[in-house]
């Protein structure tokens, strides 16, 4: 059973951080504090999937628990190579013991994706992860994935956005705050995780994240989910 997220329910007094204390709940918290996001994990792997193409390979950036890879593990029947990379110990240390009690074949690696060399994936998936890389280092580590992809490759990424529109930038943030709140989330909870997430947590708009894969030289970029101000995105070299 999974450990219940409470790391908002106290004053920390500290910007948000992927630390012992956030990977122990993480996925609870991504379960209750992302809508739908069990969904969309499935619908990545079925698209990425529906490939059937043998020994294909697909790296993980920013793959904390390894939820995504594991889902794969268990999904695929042709032989497929997995492989994922994050920048903190305690999420790499939890993604080992559940891939370990999976059985899963999983390369995971602790490190940082601004620095790693990526080549010679098939697929490359980043669900929740470059809205933390910071807005001038986005561009040139999306050029990197395509760079990294082979040809005909695909990019699944998750994001966060806003939207031009303050109003309804408004409108979705409050919607996704009630979203919350019926995930048991108190009010308190909610705001410290707000302040704990400010400039830290910083979303791009639809149309950003969509011009900077096309910038990075990706010839088709969809929308492939959305719910409110959550977007998974697919872009093909």
């Amino acid at each position: 059973m999974m450990e219940e997220d409470k790391v908002f329910s106290k004053a920390l007094n500290k910007k948000f951080e992927f630390d012992e204390t956030v990977a122990a709940v993480f996925d609870d918290m991504l379960s209750r504090s992302v809508p739908y996001y069990n969904d969309v994990i499935e619908l990545i792997c079925k698209l990425i999937l529906s490939q059937k193409k043998d020994k294909l390979s697909v790296l993980d950036l920013g793959s904390s628990t390894a939820k995504l890879l594991i889902e794969l593990h268990k999904r695929a029947n042709f032989p497929i190579r997995l492989k994922g990379i994050d920048n903190s110990p305690a999420m790499i240390e939890r993604a080992l013991s559940k891939a370990k009690a999976f059985g899963a074949d999983i390369e995971l690696i602790e490190g940082d994706i601004l620095k790693y060399p990526i080549s010679n994936e098939d697929i490359i998936v980043s669900n929740y992860t470059l809205q933390f890389i910071r807005p001038i280092k986005r561009p040139p580590l999306v050029k990197k994935i395509y760079d990294g992809l082979n040809e005909d490759g695909e990019f699944y990424f998750s994001e966060k956005v806003v939207f031009h529109d303050s109003k309804l930038d408004k409108i979705m943030i409050d919607i996704y705050y009630d979203y919350k709140r019926s995930q048991g989330y108190s009010d308190y909870e909610i705001s410290a995780k707000r302040e704990a997430l400010e400039n830290v947590l910083i979303p791009f708009t639809i149309d950003e994240n969509i011009q900077m894969c096309r910038e990075a030289g990706f010839k088709r970029v969809d929308t492939v989910f959305q719910w409110a101000n959550f977007v998974t995105f697919r872009a093909v070299k």
